[in-house]
């Protein structure tokens, strides 16, 4: 299937992937993933097809209600993992468990929290790498150079403020598939 995921992503839809594109499977095996701007649905296929070109095995959490037959088992196939959000449980603690219990999670997610415009990112994926004492890996989805950036693992000091400045230079001039999103 990888070479199908390559032929689409490269040959029919024109993109590439740049930066740090030797990350693996053995180099990584635990990571928080944030793709930004996160703008449109069409950011999905492109997030999984560049898993695929990469041979990178990733996750994401998603409410245990999408997990029931028939479609959660093709949540679970796509590196799902339930977490409910219904208990009084914090929620960065109980994510933060899921990286300590598998041999093996990259966290893939939107630190946007949404697909409209914001003005600021949430917080949680800085705090879940931080509990987890994992590396956050930046990729872009750069609609407008057909791209994806990836960047270096980057560990979350103790200066928030300095460290989302970071972050969000990662981004800076990248335009989403709906640019006034970004």
């Amino acid at each position: 299937m990888r070479w199908l995921a390559k032929f689409i992503y490269f040959k029919l839809l024109g993109w590439k992937a740049v930066g740090n594109t030797n990350f693996s499977n053995d180099t990584i095996k635990k990571a928080v993933i944030i793709a930004a701007p996160h703008t449109s649905w069409h950011d999905f296929y492109i997030g999984v097809l560049l898993r695929s070109v990469l041979g990178i095995k990733t996750n994401f959490v998603g409410k245990k209600e999408l997990f029931v037959f028939p479609i959660g088992w093709f949540f679970k196939a796509l590196g799902g993992a339930p977490i409910n959000r219904q208990s009084n449980e914090n929620k960065v603690q109980a994510i933060a468990k899921l990286f300590a219990e598998k041999e093996e999670f990259r966290m893939a997610m939107a630190p946007e929290g949404t697909r409209k415009k914001v003005d600021k990112w949430r917080t949680g994926f800085y705090y879940i790498a931080k509990e987890a004492n994992v590396p956050i890996i930046m990729f872009t989805l750069d609609f407008e150079n057909k791209q994806n950036k990836i960047s270096e693992p980057f560990y979350p000091t103790d200066d928030i403020k300095a460290d989302f400045e970071f972050m969000y230079n990662f981004y800076k001039g990248v335009k989403g598939k709906v640019p006034e999103y970004s």
